[in-house]
């Protein structure tokens, strides 16, 4: 099993979303965070400079099947992108193992 863990514009989130369910991942952890990115120059919008250090963004947390990985993180890559700088990142790691409390099941059948 993967953990996938994305970092998007707030923007993207419903496209993202919805891409997932229609691949079938129907159950995802996602919370709004705050991040420091590496573009450091203000933008300028409606005549007023603001700052771009501080960057509003929506982390997702999905477990998914080995034989998975691949399709979710190919419709994030899809659905999150605009081609602009700070569209996010992708960190992809290793789960030992998965329960679900309430049936007591574990492995690959607690994670759909």
């Amino acid at each position: 099993m993967k953990k996938i863990e994305a970092v998007i514009r707030k923007s993207k989130f419903s496209d993202v979303k919805k891409a997932l369910h229609e691949i079938g991942v129907n159950f995802f952890s996602y919370w709004d965070v705050t991040g420091v990115g590496n573009e450091k120059e203000g933008h300028v919008y409606r005549g007023v400079t603001y700052s771009t250090s501080d960057i509003q963004r929506r982390y997702l947390s999905i477990v998914v099947s080995d034989d998975f990985l691949d399709r979710t993180v190919a419709v994030i890559l899809e659905s999150a992108a605009t081609g602009l700088v700070g569209d996010g990142k992708i960190f992809v790691s290793e789960i030992q193992e998965t329960y679900r409390i309430r049936t007591k099941e574990k492995g690959n059948d607690a994670v759909n």
